[in-house]
């Protein structure tokens, strides 16, 4: 069962691309965006994860952790990164935890064939480690700046 808007995030561990394992309790104390995407390297991944990176100053600057998610490797999130300059760390789910936690694990068909896929979601924690907003079937352009306003009216006002 996925986490509602208001809840508390169950505790988690992932691997990033920075070599480290995370936990949220590790990232308390400062808000969390997670943004799922289904694929390193693809054109609407690659343009997503480029907003988060043209905007990751500002993230910063809000005392903002962003982290990409995806099923795929570390190796392949380390190529990812550094080919697109990310300053960001992405997570490699490849045991599909978070995906499952937040549910973004969704059948779609494309050129007549179903598979279970990543679908598009942004999830905002506040620095309590309660998830305040989620974004699901993003739409990928504007989105990063959607997730930064939102970032700000939950540090200026603590609420999402």
């Amino acid at each position: 069962m996925a986490i509602a808007i208001g809840e508390v995030v169950p505790e988690f561990s992932a691997a990033t691309s920075a070599g480290q394992i995370i936990t949220l309790a590790t990232l308390r104390g400062r808000p969390v965006v997670l943004y799922f995407y289904p694929r390193d390297n693809t054109p609407g991944c690659t343009r997503e994860g480029e907003q988060f990176r043209d905007l990751h100053e500002r993230f910063a600057a809000l005392g903002t952790q962003v982290f990409g998610v995806s099923r795929d490797s570390l190796r392949s999130h380390d190529r990812f990164r550094a080919r697109h300059g990310f300053p960001f760390h992405l997570i490699a789910d490849t045991d599909e935890i978070l995906c499952r936690l937040f549910d973004v694990i969704k059948l779609k068909k494309q050129y007549g064939k179903e598979s279970l896929s990543v679908e598009r979601s942004t999830f905002l924690i506040d620095a309590g480690g309660v998830l305040r907003r989620e974004w699901r079937k993003v739409k990928v352009d504007g989105h990063a700046a959607s997730v930064l306003d939102a970032v700000m009216t939950l540090t200026q006002t603590g609420a999402p």
